[in-house]
């Protein structure tokens, strides 16, 4: 595999993650791979700014690069929004925390919520999902989950805190 090929697998695949859970289940279609690139997510977020404006504007420099690497990755693996690819999910769930309190509840609020949200893509999620095409669609369905999913934890900070 060539260098450049290999990286790029890397990144798309959150240090190749997203393969763990194919090879434990076997299945093809629902990996878990969605699962295990949002812990990813999570467990990263220590070494990202905590400063929420410096948050955003990573997350905003961020969102550029994912969609480039989603769009290399895509046409390494010969399919659009391979369950390998979950640079998406990183992306998705980090916009879901975006100016909000790492506070356990926030957190565990955000990734179910986050989670629910990217498997049940409800509108517009889907249509955007299915008229998108290239890096762009695999990483936008997500981001506008994690945004859906942003404001439902607002909600529920709102009711139950």
């Amino acid at each position: 595999m060539r260098p450049k090929d290999f990286a790029v697998k890397f990144l798309a695949s959150g240090a190749f993650v997203s393969y763990v859970p194919a090879r434990l289940t076997g299945f093809r279609k629902f990996t878990g791979s969605g699962l295990a690139g949002t812990v990813l997510a999570l467990l990263l977020l220590p070494l990202l700014p905590s400063d929420p404006r410096v948050f955003a504007v990573f997350c905003l420099l961020f969102l550029p690069f994912s969609v480039w690497v989603a769009h290399l990755a895509s046409a390494l693996y010969a399919t659009h929004d391979d369950p390998r690819i979950v640079i998406d999910e990183i992306i998705g769930y980090w916009t879901a925390l975006l100016f909000l309190p790492r506070t356990g509840f926030h957190l565990a609020a955000a990734f179910v919520l986050f989670r629910a949200l990217d498997t049940l893509k409800p509108w517009p999620i889907r249509k955007l999902e299915t008229s998108v095409g290239g890096g762009f669609g695999i990483i936008i369905d997500d981001v506008l989950a994690g945004l859906e999913a942003n404001l439902l934890v607002r909600l529920a900070a709102k009711l139950f805190l």
